[in-house]
């Protein structure tokens, strides 16, 4: 028993980071569901989807930078796709939805003119988009601070 105590009190400061950036990811979550008006889903691993109406699905991902993402299963996505995933964005990074909004329309174009993924690079951080006719998830976008060094 006391070693088993012991050994928790030695390992619980390796934990302590883990969980802080556990809880500033669900914070983050949390903030974003409410801004975009959903709600925040289930955790898997360092991924939290937040539940939203319509063909939308927006996750956050917390590894050394956060990173938040949108799919849609629309042809085209609405213009409410671009303008929640901006929103969600300006959380995350700090810079405004209408700085990030036409970036990532932008992006998306790209994607669809090359068929492949786009990324755009600007200061600090990025936005990429990869599109595919032929799947459920026809769009996948997603915007994230780039990691320092």
């Amino acid at each position: 028993m006391l070693r088993t105590a012991l050994a928790c009190l030695i390992l619980l400061p390796a934990l302590l980071p883990a969980v802080a950036r556990a809880d500033e990811c669900d914070g983050l979550a949390r903030q974003i569901a409410d801004a975009i008006g959903g709600k925040v889903g289930r955790r898997a691993g360092p991924s939290i989807d937040i539940r939203v109406s319509g063909p939308l699905k927006v996750d956050v991902t917390c590894r050394a930078e956060p990173i938040v993402q949108a799919s849609s299963s629309e042809a085209t996505p609405s213009p409410a796709y671009f303008r929640d995933l901006a929103i969600a964005s300006q959380i995350l990074i700090g810079e405004s939805a209408g700085t990030v909004e036409p970036i990532i329309a932008n992006a998306y174009r790209a994607a669809l003119a090359s068929r492949s993924k786009s990324f755009i690079q600007q200061s600090g951080w990025s936005a990429s988009c990869y599109t595919d006719p032929g799947s459920s998830i026809r769009t996948l976008c997603s915007v994230g601070r780039i990691p320092p060094g």
